[in-house]
């Protein structure tokens, strides 16, 4: 049995923004329609470690079927090691016989599926109007979100915030010759974020990076840095005022601290999540119903993202011959 190698730029290269925001639709959809399984991630988080270990199994229903795994090890100060802050593989399985097909770069799959995930809900819930980027977070993800936001509306401008203003001011750096519109760094969260139509937050914070008052009348958000039930990134007076939709019931009221905590506070309760943005794309709610609604996307990353995206890959690394196939 052969199984195929995928390293983090083999990833990169078959798997650009604009086509994992269409691979993630299909997969979200298929979620709300019953077609794929998703339990709860478990975490292994050993008390004085530095870091913890998730795993994330998936499995899709189909012909043929498959199981994915994706095991990865989060380590928020790596990013001063020059590291990922996530590192791991994603493993697909056939669902037939259970052999296992590929070994994937987890640190690619995840940068690239949860921008494009965000790619999703900023096509579904933000205006159409909606040009004016603000990312709230300059490391891998803000690079990430950055196509895929571009790859779903006529961006006009992206303004970046960070903790250290010198790392807003790289990025933008960095990313300017990429783009035909202007990424601008900022001095801080509030001043990027102001009059802002989309707002992606993208940090380790956990504490609230993003308030209330700074947030104009019809503005989109998606919330993607925290995943832990004792951290948020949005405030409890954001979270009320928004129509919240989320990519899992059951792993937002387990998991989401942004959700979890803004109830603790009695500011909202179960009620408050509209729905999950795969029954907004199969067609069982409206989602964004007027223009200067805010709408508040809270991702915390599905297995069945991750599956689908490996099963995206291995056809792509056969029919474009990428990848190596190790006897296993």
């Amino acid at each position: 049995m052969k199984v195929l190698v995928l390293k983090h730029d083999e990833v990169e290269r078959l798997l650009p923004a604009r086509e994992c925001v269409a691979v993630m639709e299909e997969a979200l959809t298929a979620l709300a329609r019953g077609r794929m399984h998703q339990p709860l991630r478990m975490i292994v988080r050993p008390e004085g470690a530095g870091g913890l270990l998730a795993l994330m199994p998936a499995y899709r229903r189909g012909e043929p079927p498959a199981y994915g795994l994706k095991a990865v090890c989060v380590f928020h100060e790596n990013p001063t090691r020059g590291l990922d802050a996530h590192q791991g593989c994603v493993l697909l399985f056939s669902g037939e016989t259970g052999e296992l097909l590929a070994v994937m770069n987890a640190s690619a799959i995840t940068a690239v599926r949860t921008a494009a995930v965000s790619g999703v809900a900023t096509r579904r819930l933000a205006r159409e109007d909606a040009c004016e980027l603000a990312l709230v977070g300059s490391g891998v993800q803000a690079r990430t979100h950055l196509a895929a936001l571009a790859s779903v509306r006529a961006i006009r401008r992206a303004r970046v915030a960070s903790l250290h203003v010198e790392h807003a001011r790289k990025f933008a750096e960095e990313v300017s010759a990429d783009y035909p519109f202007p990424v601008e760094a900022f001095e801080s969260a509030e001043d990027a974020v102001r009059g802002a139509s989309i707002i992606v937050t993208a940090t380790t914070a956990r504490e609230p990076v993003l308030k209330r008052e700074w947030v104009a009348p019809g503005a989109h958000i998606n919330a993607v840095g925290t995943y832990s039930p004792d951290a948020r990134e949005i405030d409890a007076a954001t979270v009320a005022a928004a129509s919240l939709f989320v990519d899992r019931r059951e792993s937002a009221l387990s998991e989401a601290g942004d959700y979890r905590l803004a109830a603790r506070d009695g500011a909202i309760g179960p009620e408050h999540i509209r729905a999950e943005l795969g029954e907004v794309l199969a067609g069982a709610h409206p989602g964004r119903t007027s223009p200067d609604e805010i709408t508040l996307f809270k991702s915390l990353g599905l297995a069945v993202e991750d599956l689908a995206s490996a099963e995206y890959l291995y056809r792509q690394a056969q029919t474009k011959a990428v990848g190596t196939w190790v006897e296993f």
